[in-house]
Protein backbone atom coordinates (compact mmCIF):
# COMPACT_ATOMS: atom_id res chain seq x y z
CA UNK A 1 0.00 0.00 0.00
CA UNK A 2 3.15 2.33 0.94
CA UNK A 3 4.24 2.56 -2.35
CA UNK A 4 0.75 3.15 -4.00
CA UNK A 5 0.96 5.95 -2.32
CA UNK A 6 4.18 7.09 -3.01
CA UNK A 7 4.17 6.72 -6.32
CA UNK A 8 1.00 8.58 -6.69
CA UNK A 9 1.96 11.28 -5.22
CA UNK A 10 5.67 11.09 -7.16
CA UNK A 11 3.15 11.23 -10.08
CA UNK A 12 1.36 14.45 -9.00
CA UNK A 13 4.86 16.14 -8.80
CA UNK A 14 5.70 19.24 -11.29
CA UNK A 15 8.83 17.15 -13.02
CA UNK A 16 5.99 14.04 -13.24
CA UNK A 17 3.54 16.27 -15.18
CA UNK A 18 5.97 18.27 -16.93
CA UNK A 19 8.84 16.27 -17.96
CA UNK A 20 12.36 17.68 -17.91
CA UNK A 21 11.02 21.21 -18.29
CA UNK A 22 9.31 20.43 -14.45
CA UNK A 23 12.97 19.62 -13.07
CA UNK A 24 14.57 21.54 -11.36
CA UNK A 25 18.39 20.46 -12.44
CA UNK A 26 17.97 19.80 -16.10
CA UNK A 27 19.04 23.48 -17.48
CA UNK A 28 22.22 22.63 -15.97
CA UNK A 29 22.34 18.79 -16.29
CA UNK A 30 21.51 19.70 -20.25
CA UNK A 31 24.36 21.62 -20.93
CA UNK A 32 27.16 18.88 -19.89
CA UNK A 33 25.28 15.97 -21.50
CA UNK A 34 27.33 14.38 -24.75
CA UNK A 35 26.09 14.62 -27.97
CA UNK A 36 24.01 11.54 -28.71
CA UNK A 37 23.96 11.35 -32.50
CA UNK A 38 24.65 7.63 -33.32
CA UNK A 39 25.73 6.79 -29.66
CA UNK A 40 24.29 4.01 -27.38
CA UNK A 41 22.99 5.42 -24.43
CA UNK A 42 21.99 3.59 -20.83
CA UNK A 43 19.60 5.76 -18.08
CA UNK A 44 20.55 4.02 -15.21
CA UNK A 45 17.05 4.77 -12.59
CA UNK A 46 15.25 6.18 -15.78
CA UNK A 47 11.90 6.98 -13.96
CA UNK A 48 9.61 8.24 -16.40
CA UNK A 49 12.22 8.00 -19.17
CA UNK A 50 12.28 11.97 -19.88
CA UNK A 51 16.20 11.26 -20.65
CA UNK A 52 16.09 8.22 -22.45
CA UNK A 53 13.56 10.19 -24.95
CA UNK A 54 15.80 13.08 -24.85
CA UNK A 55 18.33 11.33 -26.23
CA UNK A 56 16.23 9.44 -29.03
CA UNK A 57 14.85 12.77 -29.70
CA UNK A 58 18.75 13.67 -30.11
CA UNK A 59 20.00 11.02 -32.57
CA UNK A 60 21.00 7.99 -30.44
CA UNK A 61 21.30 4.81 -32.10
CA UNK A 62 19.93 3.32 -29.38
CA UNK A 63 19.24 3.91 -25.43
CA UNK A 64 18.37 1.76 -22.68
CA UNK A 65 16.78 2.83 -19.69
CA UNK A 66 16.66 1.14 -15.98
CA UNK A 67 14.44 1.52 -13.19
CA UNK A 68 13.68 -0.82 -10.33
CA UNK A 69 9.85 0.46 -10.21
CA UNK A 70 7.22 -1.24 -12.85
CA UNK A 71 5.26 1.79 -12.42
CA UNK A 72 7.52 4.19 -13.53
CA UNK A 73 8.53 1.63 -16.43
CA UNK A 74 5.07 1.53 -17.54
CA UNK A 75 4.35 5.30 -17.64
CA UNK A 76 7.96 5.54 -19.39
CA UNK A 77 6.42 3.50 -22.33
CA UNK A 78 3.24 5.32 -22.38
CA UNK A 79 4.51 9.06 -22.40
CA UNK A 80 7.96 8.28 -23.26
CA UNK A 81 7.99 5.15 -26.22
CA UNK A 82 10.41 5.39 -29.30
CA UNK A 83 11.57 2.36 -31.29
CA UNK A 84 15.33 3.71 -30.02
CA UNK A 85 14.53 2.98 -26.54
CA UNK A 86 14.52 -0.51 -24.55
CA UNK A 87 12.98 -0.22 -20.80
CA UNK A 88 14.52 -2.70 -18.43
CA UNK A 89 12.87 -3.27 -14.81
CA UNK A 90 15.85 -3.90 -12.82
CA UNK A 91 17.22 -2.51 -9.74
CA UNK A 92 20.49 -0.59 -10.59
CA UNK A 93 22.40 -2.27 -8.93
CA UNK A 94 21.30 -5.58 -10.14
CA UNK A 95 21.39 -4.47 -13.43
CA UNK A 96 24.68 -6.11 -15.52
CA UNK A 97 25.14 -5.58 -19.50
CA UNK A 98 28.27 -6.42 -21.64
CA UNK A 99 32.24 -4.76 -21.41
CA UNK A 100 32.01 -1.73 -23.68
CA UNK A 101 28.50 -1.69 -24.30
CA UNK A 102 27.46 1.94 -24.83
CA UNK A 103 29.02 5.35 -25.44
CA UNK A 104 27.49 7.35 -22.75
CA UNK A 105 25.93 6.70 -19.74
CA UNK A 106 23.94 9.11 -17.24
CA UNK A 107 21.37 9.09 -14.32
CA UNK A 108 19.59 11.91 -12.66
CA UNK A 109 19.23 11.73 -9.06
CA UNK A 110 19.22 8.17 -8.48
CA UNK A 111 22.89 7.23 -7.39
CA UNK A 112 21.55 8.66 -3.41
CA UNK A 113 19.76 5.23 -3.33
CA UNK A 114 22.40 2.79 -4.10
CA UNK A 115 24.09 0.87 -1.72
CA UNK A 116 27.25 -0.35 -3.23
CA UNK A 117 28.33 2.79 -5.12
CA UNK A 118 32.11 2.03 -5.34
CA UNK A 119 30.46 -1.22 -7.21
CA UNK A 120 28.07 0.65 -9.37
CA UNK A 121 31.22 3.06 -10.81
CA UNK A 122 33.23 -0.17 -11.50
CA UNK A 123 30.25 -1.73 -13.67
CA UNK A 124 29.79 1.83 -14.78
CA UNK A 125 33.27 2.06 -16.61
CA UNK A 126 33.43 -1.58 -17.74
CA UNK A 127 30.23 -0.83 -19.63
CA UNK A 128 31.39 2.45 -20.92
CA UNK A 129 33.19 2.15 -24.66
CA UNK A 130 36.90 3.35 -24.93
CA UNK A 131 36.06 7.22 -24.52
CA UNK A 132 32.87 6.71 -23.14
CA UNK A 133 30.88 9.72 -21.48
CA UNK A 134 29.40 9.74 -17.70
CA UNK A 135 26.97 12.43 -17.24
CA UNK A 136 24.91 12.03 -13.65
CA UNK A 137 23.86 14.41 -11.20
CA UNK A 138 22.93 13.83 -6.93
CA UNK A 139 20.98 15.61 -4.60
CA UNK A 140 23.20 18.75 -3.34
CA UNK A 141 23.92 17.34 0.20
CA UNK A 142 22.51 20.86 1.80
CA UNK A 143 19.55 18.86 1.38
CA UNK A 144 20.62 15.08 2.48
CA UNK A 145 22.73 16.09 5.84
CA UNK A 146 20.98 14.93 8.74
CA UNK A 147 18.73 16.90 10.69
CA UNK A 148 15.17 18.99 10.11
CA UNK A 149 14.82 19.11 6.64
CA UNK A 150 12.68 21.65 6.82
CA UNK A 151 13.10 25.49 6.72
CA UNK A 152 13.32 27.05 9.95
CA UNK A 153 10.39 29.77 10.90
CA UNK A 154 10.14 32.54 13.27
CA UNK A 155 7.07 32.77 15.20
CA UNK A 156 5.36 35.16 12.20
CA UNK A 157 6.07 32.03 10.27
CA UNK A 158 8.72 33.74 8.44
CA UNK A 159 11.62 31.90 7.17
CA UNK A 160 14.93 32.35 9.06
CA UNK A 161 16.96 29.80 7.37
CA UNK A 162 17.88 26.21 6.52
CA UNK A 163 19.64 23.65 9.09
CA UNK A 164 22.31 21.94 7.96
CA UNK A 165 23.01 19.85 10.53
CA UNK A 166 25.96 17.12 10.53
CA UNK A 167 26.77 18.22 6.60
CA UNK A 168 29.65 16.31 6.44
CA UNK A 169 28.47 13.32 7.40
CA UNK A 170 28.79 10.64 4.84
CA UNK A 171 27.26 7.26 4.78
CA UNK A 172 23.54 5.90 4.04
CA UNK A 173 20.78 8.54 5.78
CA UNK A 174 16.89 8.20 6.02
CA UNK A 175 14.87 11.12 5.31
CA UNK A 176 11.32 11.51 4.31
CA UNK A 177 10.34 12.30 0.60
CA UNK A 178 6.88 12.71 -0.24
CA UNK A 179 5.86 11.78 3.40
CA UNK A 180 8.03 8.24 3.19
CA UNK A 181 10.74 7.32 4.70
CA UNK A 182 13.48 6.39 2.33
CA UNK A 183 17.56 5.48 2.66
CA UNK A 184 19.40 8.05 0.80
Amino acid sequence: MMMIHFFNKYRQMFRSQKGLDGAGEWYELKKILPDFKEKHVLDLGCGYGWHCKYAAEHKAKSVVGVDISEKMLKVAQEKNQDDKITYIHSAIEDFDTDPESYDAIISSLAFHYIKDYDRLINNIYKWLKPNGEFVFSVEHPIFTSYGNQDWYYDKKGEILHFPVDNYYYEGQRQAIFLGEEVIQ
